[in-house]
């Protein structure tokens, strides 16, 4: 009688109503949409606790950071293992390291097009003396040499690399280990087998970390919208405005091609990575949905080896929308204390930044070192300069973000596509299935997939 009268009321709405508002409230991206909702409304009215949520996020990005590590090894070890010969890896490397260098200086020269058409930075006239510099995170002089680069690949020992926080050096033993399990024939199946058990439990794991995703965003946008909110948006509104639109124009066009080439419609696999970029948008963190992303686009088609090695050295090599935002920084802040850099110049610009940017992978305040590297080498621009978008910085990495999940999704179909290891016909079926509204659609430890698309994945995971 009384579990009867507890439902009672649930039975004023229609039944077809409630149900499709409870799948809608289990969908994970639906969650992370009113986490980002509630952030800013809390951020906007109640500014002194917004301000005090950044924990939320930061503990957020810190389980993240936890698990993926071992999500690389585990994913580069046993794509690279279960290949048929180490030649079809390399192959896939160097395809997948061309076409990284394509669309980074690609991405560059576009940022660089609209700095100079649009000039956000113009008419600012700021005096470089008068700046706050000790607001800089990083020190004059700072820069990031091949040696630097170098020393962040090798890890101090083998296992050291997977206990660490740097994905470069966590990728090179994973090549390591999966090239050596692959050429040990019979007496490496055991480790391999094993490997294969240890992701399954990390990416439970993972599972588990991404179900408090809403949380994160929710502390990210409070903190963001109370410490910065409109009155940087007043001062660099522009800037915002004209790398916002930069980054529409790079997806629509230059991502839009690409996908069409493909087969594909951009939108289309938007909407299907729907999850993934909104997460990674609201926490402004790549590593945060690098499992889900591997796992979303191997139930799209692409092949496992190929999957295993483009994201994650994609994540290190392939920044387009940091490549865009490098060459704009550094023209706006040009524009700003009044520096004229001629076309020789920033094309000298845009090569140090191809050097440098390679090299910050998985360091923290990665962007700002590639500007002060850069500022210091093109000479002219002080470094107090940096000071003028220290402020923003958290904004702007919203649109680096988007595209850098984007385009690494994109770059796996193209190399898949070009090593033959991507399979069109189930792309379409995992598209179309994400793009239709289906009644079965339900919430699987295999990160929120639709059911048609964990059935793909659990017939070509090996």
């Amino acid at each position: 009688m009384s579990s009867r009268t507890i439902q009672d009321p649930q039975h004023s709405a229609p039944p077809k109503q409630r149900s499709r508002f409870g799948r809608l409230l289990r969908e994970l991206w639906f969650q992370v949409v009113l986490g980002a909702v509630l952030g800013v409304a809390v951020g906007l009215l109640v500014p002194a606790v917004g301000s005090q949520l950044t924990p939320l996020s930061d503990w957020f990005i810190a389980l993240v950071k936890m698990i993926v590590i071992p999500v690389v090894f585990c994913v580069v070890s046993l794509g690279i293992a279960s290949m048929d010969s180490l030649r079809k890896a390399g192959r896939i490397g160097v395809k997948a390291l061309c076409y990284f260098i394509v669309l980074s200086l690609a991405s560059m020269l576009i940022g660089l097009f609209a700095a100079n058409i649009f000039k956000p930075g113009e008419g600012m006239n700021i005096d470089p003396t008068k700046l706050n510099a000790s607001s800089v995170p990083v020190q004059e002089g700072a820069q990031v040499s091949g040696l630097d680069f170098v020393n962040h690949i090798i890890p101090e020992s083998l296992f050291g690399a997977l206990t660490g926080h740097t994905i470069l050096a966590a990728l090179l033993v994973a090549i390591l280990f999966g090239a050596a399990l692959n050429a040990s024939g019979e007496a490496g199946k055991p480790i391999t087998v094993a490997i294969q058990a240890l992701q399954t439990v990390i990416f439970k794991i993972v599972y588990w970390v991404m179900r408090l995703a809403p949380i994160g965003t929710f502390g990210a946008l409070a903190a963001v919208v109370a410490n910065y909110g409109t009155q940087s948006l007043q001062q660099l509104g522009y800037l915002i405005l004209v790398f916002t639109g930069t980054c529409v124009v790079y997806i629509i066009v230059v991502l839009g091609l690409i996908a069409r080439a493909c087969g594909m419609n951009i939108f289309a696999v938007m909407r299907y990575l729907k999850e993934e970029l909104l997460i990674a948008l609201s926490t402004c963190s790549s590593e945060a949905i690098l499992p889900q992303l591997i796992k979303k686009l191997e139930a799209m088609g692409v092949g496992k080896s190929t999957v295993g090695i483009v994201i994650p050295s994609g994540f290190s090599f392939n920044l387009d929308g940091s490549a865009v935002y490098l060459t704009m920084a550094s023209l706006f802040l040009a524009q700003a204390v009044g520096v004229d850099l001629d076309w020789t110049q920033q094309l000298a610009m845009v090569g140090v930044m191809m050097l440098t940017s390679k090299g910050t992978a998985g360091i923290a305040g990665g962007a700002f070192i590639v500007l002060a590297s850069t500022l210091s080498t093109v000479g002219g621009i002080p470094l107090a300069a940096l000071a003028l978008i220290v402020g923003i910085d958290r904004i702007l990495n919203e649109g680096r973000v988007f595209i850098n999940v984007l385009g690494n999704a994109m770059a796996a179909v193209v190399i898949g596509k070009w090593e033959k290891d991507f399979d069109p016909v189930q792309a379409r079926k995992a598209l179309e299935g994400a793009n239709r509204k289906k009644p079965n659609t339900r919430t699987t430890p295999e990160f929120t997939k639709p059911v048609e698309a964990v059935k793909a994945d659990k017939v070509d995971v090996h």
